[in-house]
């Protein structure tokens, strides 16, 4: 049986037997410096990774809503309008000028991806709806939305703000259903 060969830095398989202890150690030292000075530049890699993307999530943060801010600034140019034009103008007039403000404004939500959650006549889902206020209906099933109080918001299919709501309930038993509705 012959003695295993050691593997050296340079070839990985030669015969040691033939190189002194110095001459292995000096190789050794080499390779490891070497390890070292890669070890070196991949942490300093990591490191201005992480510099860039903290760079670029601050800058996302600051400037995410720049598009939605230039959306709304015609709407806010409009309200100012109205504003200068109210003491002269008549209350049809103002409320054209509101109307013209209010699809400026939900055309900027459309592109921001807001969208209006009016759930009148569906059923109540506790997800999507607060339930102001129930009561009694022969017209509707339990648990419909009969009247939105306020209107919710969803930004890209998540809940921004749950639309406020009057929830239909079952008539009490042997009660007449109210005139009108």
């Amino acid at each position: 049986m012959t003695a295993p060969e050691r593997e050296t830095p340079e070839n990985g398989s030669a015969a040691a037997d033939d190189e002194s202890p110095e001459a292995l150690r000096a190789a050794a030292e080499e390779q490891a410096e070497r390890h070292r000075a890669d070890w070196l530049r991949a942490v300093a890699e990591l490191d201005n990774v992480r510099k860039r993307t903290a760079r670029e999530i601050e800058q996302a943060r600051q400037f995410g809503v720049e598009r939605l801010a230039a959306d709304i600034l015609p709407a806010l140019d409009s309200l100012a309008l109205a504003i200068e034009a109210a003491p002269g103008a008549d209350a049809a007039t103002l409320l054209e000028g509101e109307r013209a403000t209010q699809r400026l404004l939900l055309k900027a939500f459309e592109r921001a991806g807001i969208a209006e959650l009016d759930p009148t006549g569906e059923p109540f889902d506790p997800a999507l709806h607060d339930a102001m206020v129930t009561q009694p209906s022969a017209d509707q099933p339990p648990n419909t939305v009969l009247q939105v109080i306020q209107k919710g918001y969803l930004l890209n299919g998540r809940l921004l703000r749950p639309a406020r709501v009057i929830v239909s309930i079952a008539p009490p038993e042997g009660s007449d259903p109210a005139p009108g509705g």
